[in-house]
């Protein structure tokens, strides 16, 4: 299953880029992450959070999977959860968040891509966060070392999650 995300990051992330950055320079950031299939007596689908962190700059959010139809958006309060995330970013936003927020995902792998403009070279960091209702949670984090070619960077889980890998091009 492929998840496209549109997401433009401003601040001090992305250096000199600005919000309205021609297509022709803008960068795709593509995060691959596998959700092993457990086999425990009561499985839920995780939430899962994805964002992007620079030394010295706020945490971005790219994209938060969660249970978006619960009724009454009862879904939201299980987001405190997925804890380094919510202290990271995730309190200040409010959700349902268009082009962020997403129902949560089956095991295997999936693929989410980023339209995240134009990033400054510099060390970055892709963290993915994954909780399970009656299961455990796991942060997976991926050094990202930005370059004018791009980037690219893997880290693997242990429980909650199984590879991660992020790929920034042109």
């Amino acid at each position: 299953m492929q998840i496209s995300h549109k997401i433009v990051l401003t601040g001090s992330v992305l250096g000199a880029a600005t919000a309205l950055a021609a297509p022709a320079t803008a960068q795709t950031l593509d995060v691959t992450l596998t959700l092993p299939r457990l086999s425990v007596a009561e499985y839920h689908r995780p939430y899962v959070a994805v964002w992007l962190e620079k030394e010295g700059a706020p945490a971005r959010t790219l994209s938060v999977l969660y249970d978006v139809d619960k009724r009454n958006n009862g879904g939201v309060k299980w987001l405190r959860d997925i804890r380094m995330w919510w202290r990271a970013s995730g309190r200040s936003l409010t959700l349902p968040a268009d082009g962020i927020s997403g129902a949560t995902r089956a095991p295997g792998t999936h693929k989410l891509s980023f339209a995240v403009g134009t990033l400054a070279p510099g060390k970055y960091t892709v963290a993915v966060e994954a909780a399970r209702e009656n299961g455990g949670r796991e942060v997976v984090r991926v050094p990202l070392n930005v370059t004018a070619a791009g980037g690219k960077g893997s880290a693997t889980g242990q429980f909650e999650l199984g590879a991660v890998s992020a790929v920034l091009a042109r």
